[in-house]
């Protein structure tokens, strides 16, 4: 259970959330400029709320007294344009968060190759980001945030990048995916196709408020 009440001064506003993201994906809606990502990335760790709270599964990743930095706080993030690094290989990139953490060559490699071959991209391992197509570059991504095995998983506009003919399919594999994942997962959007893929659980956010959290079945 991933908990949230925090509070933060923006330029344009005052941002403020407080809700409880289960495991499961929940998708976050708004306007432009809402807050939406804003709202990813104080959870991530890479904005600091002024105020209030954020606990993972009993642990405490910021408070008035604590300031878990984002690569402690187990917690998977998908960009927007996958932020992928041009220059090393898929397995390098998919790589990059074990390094981080100093997990030993051995193991490093056995899960990139695990996580890669979860995404049916395994035989893309010695490729260069650059040569992948959208689906193949958005699965690559996804295999770099689960290979650290997280805790929670933040999706920011996920399938953004994608041209038209291919957002549908790739949006068909996402959501399969995503529904072995049983971790707290948030999906930011605009896209109305990708909120009724994933009809559980929605958020809205309004001019930096979370207005409501509704549930379908």
């Amino acid at each position: 259970m991933l908990h949230i009440d925090v509070g933060l001064q923006m330029r344009d506003f005052t941002f403020a959330a407080s809700t409880e993201v289960p495991s499961g994906v929940t998708v976050v809606v708004g306007p432009s400029g809402a807050g939406k990502s804003t709202l990813l990335r104080i959870i991530a760790g890479l904005l600091r709320p002024d105020s209030g709270s954020i606990v993972l599964d009993g642990r405490v990743l910021s408070d008035h007294r604590t300031f878990v930095p984002p690569y402690q706080r187990d917690i998977g993030l998908v960009f927007q344009e996958y932020a992928l690094f041009p220059h090393l290989s898929v397995g390098r990139n998919v790589a990059y968060g074990l390094r981080a953490r100093n997990v030993p060559a051995r193991e490093r490699g056995a899960r990139v190759q695990a996580a890669l071959d979860r995404l049916e991209v395994g035989s893309l391992a010695n490729e260069h980001v650059g040569e992948l197509s959208g689906g193949q570059r958005q699965r690559v991504a996804l295999a770099r945030a689960l290979v650290i095995e997280p805790k929670a998983l933040l999706l920011d506009e996920p399938l953004s990048a994608l041209d038209p003919q291919t957002r549908g399919r790739v949006r068909s594999e996402l959501a399969s995916i995503l529904s072995d994942i049983h971790i707290p997962t948030l999906l930011v959007t605009h896209d109305e196709a990708d909120r009724a893929a994933f009809p559980q659980r929605v958020l809205l956010i309004e001019h930096g408020r979370l207005i409501s959290g509704a549930q379908h079945g």
